[in-house]
C-alpha cells in the first residue's frame, strides 16, 4: 500500500455514467478517462485497506480465542489422556471395521533407530519424534483412520519408514504421510528432495498417494491444517 499513490478514490454514478475523483485531505480534484492507470492504483489501494481492515479483525478475534484456548484446557483430551478412563474409550476411536482393526494393531517392523528421539505422546499414547507427528498422530486416531506410525517400506535395497502409512477406510488404498519440520535447514531440505525423489521414482507421487506437510521455526504445523488434509483425502 505504501507504494501506492496517495489520496482516495471517489466514483460517482448519474444514470449509466462513472466518474472519478481523487480525494486528499480536503481537497478532491476529477480523474479524466485519460488518467485511468491512476484510478486502477487508487481502486486498489482501497480494496487492500479494507482487506487489511478485514485481517486485522480477524487477528483479533484468533488472538482472542488463541488466549482463551491456552488458558481452558480441553475437558475431551483430558479424559483420553486419563490412566483410568483411556482403556475403556480406546475402542471408541479404533477404526470401524474388523478388518482395519486387525491391520492397524497386527506386528509390523517398526524403526528401531534413535529410540530417544521418541519422547512426545500422542492422544493415542503413541510416543513420536515431534509435537507436529503427535498432532497428527492425535488428529488420525480422533478421527478413526487406520494408520501405522514409522512402518518399514521396503523400496528396492532402501528400507524407508514414512512417519505414518495409512489404510484409507472406505477404498483401502495405501497412503503415506511424511512430516518434514526444519524446512529452513539446507541441509535437511536438500536431504528432503532426495527423499521425494525416490519416493517419486517408485510410483508413490506427492499429493496422490504420498501427502506431505512442511515447517519452519517461523511457519509450523497446525492442527486446522491437518484437520483439512485429512478431510481432503479420507473423509
Amino acid at each position: 500500500m505504501s507504494n501506492l499513490p496517495p489520496g482516495k478514490l471517489i466514483v460517482t454514478q448519474y444514470q449509466s455514467r462513472f466518474k472519478w475523483y481523487i480525494s486528499n485531505e480536503n481537497q478532491q480534484a476529477y480523474l479524466p478517462k485519460s488518467q485511468k492507470s491512476i484510478a486502477e492504483e487508487l481502486a486498489k489501494k482501497k480494496y487492500l485497506s479494507y482487506k487489511l481492515d478485514e485481517l486485522l479483525q480477524d487477528k483479533k478475534a484468533y488472538t482472542q480465542y488463541l488466549q482463551h484456548f491456552a488458558k481452558s484446557s480441553s475437558k475431551s483430551e483430558q479424559l483420553l489422556a486419563s490412566p483410568h478412563y483411556f482403556p475403556l474409550l480406546k475402542s471408541f476411536f479404533l477404526p470401524k471395521s474388523q478388518t482395519h482393526d486387525e491391520w492397524v494393531n497386527s506386528i509390523y517392523s517398526k524403526n528401531i533407530n534413535h529410540p530417544e528421539n521418541l519422547i512426545h505422546k500422542s492422544l493415542s499414547t503413541n510416543l513420536v519424534r515431534s509435537k507436529s507427528e503427535a498432532m497428527i498422530d492425535t488428529a488420525l486416531f480422533q478421527n478413526n483412520i487406520p494408520y501405522r506410525y514409522e512402518c518399514l517400506l521396503q523400496l528396492g535395497d532402501l528400507p524407508f519408514y514414512p512417519d505414518f502409512t495409512i489404510l484409507h477406510p472406505i477404498t483401502e488404498q495405501i497412503y503415506y504421510w511424511e512430516h518434514f519440520g526444519m524446512m529452513d535447514n539446507p541441509v535437511y531440505a536438500k536431504n528432503t528432495f532426495s527423499k521425494l525423489q525416490i519416493y517419486s521414482s517408485n510410483n508413490i507421487i506427492p499429493s496422490i498417494n504420498l501427502i506431505t506437510t512442511y515447517e519452519t521455526k517461523n511457519a509450523p504445523l497446525n492442527i486446522y491444517q491437518i484437520e483439512k488434509i485429512i478431510h481432503y483425502y479420507f473423509n
